[in-house]
């Protein structure tokens, strides 16, 4: 069962991180030249199929990750440095998400389908920002997960 939840626990934070990546570091510059009413409604769109699956990853991360604390390590008493660290940055971006999902998220939803491509603009703007700030933590966790597991926070 350890397999499994390890396995799901991986897929999951691949599928998250890995779309963020895709979205800022690929999509992002591919349709910056776009004009602003067609880049913001390609956003909408993106998010609208992206944010599910973040959701889903949640979901995942947070039984998956707390059955291998309990059941893979016994406790977080005896859990090794990485994990912790990876647990604390994995609650972060998970309150960074709920945050970004909540409040900028449903100001650009309504922005583009009221057409106010300038309030569309600047609610992207501030997702763009909490995407960017996931993104650096997602891949500081992957960091400290792959070193972790072989002694550099023994």
């Amino acid at each position: 069962m350890n397999a499994l939840a390890i396995a799901l626990h991986g897929t999951a934070a691949t599928l998250w991180i890995g779309g963020m990546f895709f979205a800022y570091v690929i999509l992002r510059p591919s349709i910056i030249l776009l004009e602003p009413h067609r880049r913001l409604s390609i956003w909408a769109d993106v998010f609208k199929r992206f944010f599910p699956w973040v959701w889903m990853s949640v979901v995942v991360l947070l039984i998956s990750g707390y059955w291998l604390v309990f059941k893979a390590f016994g406790g977080f008493a005896s859990s090794p440095v990485y994990v912790h660290i990876m647990h604390a940055l994995g609650l972060v971006m998970m309150a960074l998400f709920i945050y970004l999902y909540y409040r900028p998220y449903p100001v650009y939803k309504s922005s583009v389908a009221a057409e106010d491509w300038p309030a569309a603009g600047a609610a992207l703007n501030r997702v763009r920002h909490i995407v960017l700030i996931n993104l650096v933590l997602g891949l500081l966790l992957l960091v400290v997960v792959y070193t972790g597991r072989y002694g550099l926070f023994a």
